[in-house]
C-alpha cells in the first residue's frame, strides 16, 4: 500500500473500533505513536491499549490528505458527543509499514 492508503486504513481501524489486530500488520517492529495525552514505544502496547480502551463515539472527516514517497499526513475534524477539533497526524513509513505517528492538536478543547 501506498503512505496515504496506509494512514487511511489505520484510521479506518482505530476509529471503528474493529480488526484492531489487524493493526500488528500495519504497524511497523519499531513503531512509536506521540500524542498530547499518549505515547507509546511499540505497536504492541498501542495495540493493547486500543483494545482495553477502544474509541466509541469517535468520528472523522478529512479535509486533506498529503503523500510522499515515505510518509503520509491527514488533517481531518475529529468529533466526538459535545466535542469537535480540528487533528492532523503525520505518518512515516518504515519498510511498508507504519513507524511513527505524531498526533496533533488542541487538548484542552479535550478537557
Amino acid at each position: 500500500m501506498k503512505p496515504l492508503e496506509l494512514a487511511i486504513a489505520y484510521m479506518d481501524i482505530v476509529f471503528t473500533g474493529q480488526n484492531i489486530d489487524w493493526l500488528s500488520h500495519v504497524l511497523a517492529d519499531n513503531f512509536t505513536f506521540k500524542g498530547p495525552f499518549y505515547e507509546f514505544d511499540t505497536a504492541a502496547g498501542y495495540i493493547k491499549s486500543l483494545k482495553s480502551d477502544p474509541p466509541e463515539g469517535f468520528h472523522y472527516e478529512i479535509i486533506e490528505g498529503f503523500e510522499r514517497s515515505s510518509s503520509a499526513c491527514l488533517v481531518y475534524q475529529f468529533s466526538k458527543p459535545g466535542i469537535s477539533v480540528p487533528m492532523a497526524q503525520p505518518f512515516e513509513m518504515s519498510n511498508g509499514k507504519i513507524g511513527k505517528i505524531l498526533l496533533i492538536f488542541d487538548s484542552g478543547a479535550l478537557t
